[in-house]
């Protein structure tokens, strides 16, 4: 569907739980556990993604959260891939529950994965994180060997946090087919607030001359690629705050408790609770005046875009 500014949004990222495994310290650390008493059943999720397609969505991303946490993700993942019209599915996951699950999850429908991982010392992993570093390579390797490629695994950079294995995260991409993605801080929640706290992707790249151009993978695409001579993978760089992709952006999203949020840095929410209870015709207007009306440009620098963590918007 062409929204008021005349972009083809054809990919919804679909939050399916809150709920996370870890505590992030950009994300939700001083937060407890959330409930999961608003999280919409998988039928209410598959309606959602038909009446999508039907407006042109042909490519869905699950999201959280953790959603390898949701005990029905393959009756999820069946049933959106299954829906006509959605050509790819993929997942962003902690990799935490991956193991033994990625073939599965494979054969499920789910094309691939983004793995988040900020730091490949075990002991900052832990202190940023919350979680366990060596369940999540061992999960990288599990989704290459089970097909669930491109791999792309999630950087976010926090100065005086993870910045300094800048190159030790490229390295990765010698000896592993993986795209290593660094994401700049975004001004979500205690730790994004401080622009301190943020490094800018331009100074990464222009201190690496060696970082060769790379044409997207595809229209809308947020990274911007590099390749290495001689790297089985590539680097990339999501930079949201410093460099807006805004007039590109073909996105839009539902969180886990069937809220449309047409913008990841815009506040502006709309239920589908009523629509779905009065029938497709009803979800079909929500949804196309949603996606038409989708903003021109994030507000982060705003201050009450921020009211939100980012396990709370399906970051």
């Amino acid at each position: 569907m062409i929204d008021q500014f005349g972009r083809n949004i054809h990919y919804l990222r679909l939050s399916v739980t809150e709920r996370c495994n870890l505590r992030c310290t950009y994300c939700r650390a001083d937060e407890g556990i959330c409930p999961k008493a608003e999280e919409f059943s998988a039928e209410q999720f598959a309606q959602i993604v038909k009446a999508f397609a039907i407006l042109g969505v042909d490519k869905v991303r699950l999201t959280g959260g953790e959603p390898l946490l949701r005990r029905d993700i393959l009756e999820i993942i069946t049933r959106v891939k299954n829906t006509t019209g959605i050509a790819d599915l993929s997942m962003t996951t902690n990799a935490h529950r991956l193991v033994g699950q990625a073939a599965t999850l494979k054969k499920a429908g789910l094309d691939r994965v983004n793995i988040s991982l900020d730091s490949l010392n075990a002991e900052v992993f832990r202190q940023m994180t919350g979680g366990n570093l060596a369940q999540v390579l061992a999960g990288i390797d599990e989704a290459i060997a089970a097909g669930l490629t491109p791999v792309k695994i999630n950087v976010v950079l926090v100065r005086n946090q993870n910045n300094a294995e800048i190159d030790d995260f490229i390295a990765l991409t010698r000896t592993k087919p993986v795209d290593v993605r660094f994401i700049e801080l975004m001004p979500l929640g205690e730790l994004g607030r401080e622009d301190a706290n943020r490094l800018s992707n331009a100074e990464i790249i222009s201190a690496r001359p060696y970082l060769q151009p790379l044409a997207p993978r595809y229209p809308g695409q947020p990274s911007v690629d590099y390749a290495i001579a001689g790297h089985l993978g590539r680097v990339g760089f999501i930079s949201p705050y410093s460099k807006k992709f805004c007039a590109d952006c073909n996105r839009i999203r539902v969180m886990s408790d069937g809220k449309v949020r047409s913008c990841l840095g815009f506040d502006r929410e709309v239920s589908l609770l009523e629509p779905l209870h009065q029938g497709e015709a009803a979800l079909l207007e929500t949804l196309k005046a949603a996606m038409f009306n989708k903003p021109l440009a994030h507000e982060f620098e705003q201050s009450h875009s921020h009211a939100k963590n980012m396990r709370r918007i399906g970051g």
